[in-house]
């Protein structure tokens, strides 16, 4: 998603200014161009060289600089970037970013980048600073901007050693942000159900049947959704991976088993525009979860366990489903896999059936790539070759939503 892209990274004098080379380094690692602009303050917690060598760059730090490229670095610079991230941005940048003051290298490149080029502001700072009302009166203004997108800051320990608001974002919720406001918001509006990950069916307080899932790939659309400006209700089982939500967009709902995750779902599917059901939800579950944990008996050698059919959400949402709303099922299939699906999307009312299959190398439970097959109900079939989890939803919503 970031690849080929250029991002300006904007540097101002806090504490946090430590953390950005590592963004920087996440963000080349995606595939993306770095450039670097500094307050002087900001070069007092990194070193020009540290930020030089992870961006490959020459770091722009002084507006009169003779080794600057241009002798107007402020202008060239906002040209040749895709999107701007001011991270840290501190009290002093964001009260002069609210009022157009431009007196260093940092605030003249943010001054002649904020009306032509999506901007992502991470504040940070003491929560006392934060607090000050000239502050929020700045981010206030600056947040009216249709252009720019604040994320944070969060509540933690901070540098003076108390806690409050005023940490930065991490690193991870921050590249989301960048890759947020890259995104066309096509699907602005919308209100989409995903589920994610397994379910759990108690056995007993201590044992339950599940699977492998590890919700990456129900995540991931998630994050895709959210991007493109869905509001997302994330219906999770048990996951492995974090959701990032840096602009509020996605309304986690915890629901273990497949119950839990039925009752869920058919209460928010009236008031959504689509669902995808990406969750791997378990088709049997014990008849009764005993009360205690089951204790082996001496001479034991087999336990019997009873177990139930568990509510088919697929079908439920199918059968209520009206003309406006679009329902995408996933199919991980072993053996007539495309035969299969089609039955599946058919016998479900499915407008789409996402289809993968576990003998695809690299696809299936647990893995960060996916190889899968688009199969709609007007007959378009789009295969998509090996990709990352994140590129594969990425493609799906493309393909589906837009």
């Amino acid at each position: 998603m970031l690849t080929g892209k250029h991002i300006l990274v904007g540097i101002s004098g806090g504490i946090a200014a430590y953390k950005i080379p590592e963004l920087i380094r996440s963000l080349v690692k995606a595939g993306a161009e770095v450039r670097v602009a500094t307050t002087q303050n900001a070069l007092q917690f990194v070193t020009e060289l540290t930020l030089q060598t992870v961006s490959g760059c020459s770091v722009y730090s002084d507006v009169f600089a003779s080794i600057n490229a241009h002798a107007t670095e402020h202008i060239s610079l906002p040209e040749w970037a895709d999107a701007m991230i001011v991270a840290p941005a501190t009290a002093n940048v964001l009260c002069k970013m609210a009022n157009g003051i431009a007196d260093d290298a940092l605030t003249t490149t943010i001054c002649s980048c904020v009306a032509r080029k999506p901007i992502v502001v991470a504040p940070a700072m003491n929560d006392k600073m934060w607090e000050n009302p000239a502050v929020q009166k700045a981010v206030e203004t600056i947040r009216s901007w249709s252009n720019i997108r604040i994320v944070g800051p969060e509540e933690g320990p901070l540098a003076c050693g108390t806690n409050g608001k005023g940490r930065m974002a991490e690193i991870e919720v921050l590249q989301e942000a960048l890759e947020y406001a890259l995104t066309p918001q096509t699907m602005t509006g919308q209100h989409v159900l995903i589920t994610a990950g397994g379910t759990q069916e108690k056995i007993d307080p201590v044992r339950f049947i599940s699977n492998y899932s590890t919700g990456k790939m129900g995540v991931a659309l998630a994050h895709a959704c959210a991007r493109r400006g869905a509001h997302v209700t994330l219906v999770c089982g048990n996951i492995s991976v974090p959701v990032h939500n840096p602009f509020g967009q996605i309304e986690r709902v915890d629901a273990l088993s497949a119950q839990a995750m039925y009752k869920a779902c058919v209460a928010a599917w009236p008031k959504q525009d689509a669902a995808i059901l990406c969750a791997a939800v378990a088709d049997f579950a014990p008849e009764q979860e005993a009360a205690e944990k089951i204790k082996k008996q001496e001479g034991q050698t087999t336990l019997d366990l009873h177990l139930t059919m568990t509510p088919d959400i697929a079908k439920a949402l199918g059968e209520t489903k009206h003309a406006d709303q679009r329902l995408i099922g996933f199919a991980l299939e072993t053996e007539h896999e495309k035969e299969n699906a089609l039955r599946k999307m058919e016998r479900k009312n499915l407008n789409a059936i996402v289809l993968n299959s576990l003998r695809d190398k690299g696809a299936g439970f647990g893995t960060d790539t996916n190889r899968v097959t688009i199969l709609q109900a007007d007959g378009l079939s789009t295969e998509l070759p090996l990709l990352s989890k994140a590129d594969v939803a990425a493609r799906i919503v493309e393909t589906l939503f837009t």
